[in-house]
């Protein structure tokens, strides 16, 4: 986009400087029609040759569009799988440490069963050792 836009600035100036100039002789010439013809043809190659370098132009930037936006495409693909798998690990040190609890949970629970059966244990020892009055 940018060299289309040069390529119309310098266009621009080159007519402006052309037009600028005034002929030498003051006396009009006369153009016969081969050379008007002439002229004409050089005139359709010019702007032939303009288009097609602005098509050349337009393509080059299509293309680098395209370029940039696979790129682009690329880059947001890489950070989703990035994404995807730090929330895995996450879930999986979540799991973890949910299992972890769970285990320390039971645990706690035996510990603490084990310990009311061994006081019920101490308490009919004591009673049955004590004579009754």
């Amino acid at each position: 986009m940018q060299k289309t836009i040069a390529t119309l600035i310098a266009g621009l100036f080159a007519t402006a400087a052309f037009a600028a100039q005034t002929p030498a002789t003051t006396t009009p010439t006369a153009t016969t029609p081969a050379v008007a013809k002439a002229e004409a043809k050089q005139e359709k190659q010019a702007a032939k040759a303009e288009v097609k370098e602005t098509k050349a132009a337009a393509k080059a930037d299509v293309k680098e569009t395209k370029e940039t936006a696979k790129a682009d495409v690329k880059d947001a693909k890489a950070a989703a799988k990035t994404d995807v798998k730090e929330a895995k690990a996450d879930a999986k040190a979540t799991k973890e440490a949910a299992k972890a609890d769970v285990k320390e949970a039971k645990a706690e629970h035996k510990a603490a069963k084990a310990e009311h059966k061994a006081e019920a244990h101490k308490d009919t020892t004591v009673a049955a050792a004590t004579p009754a009055k």
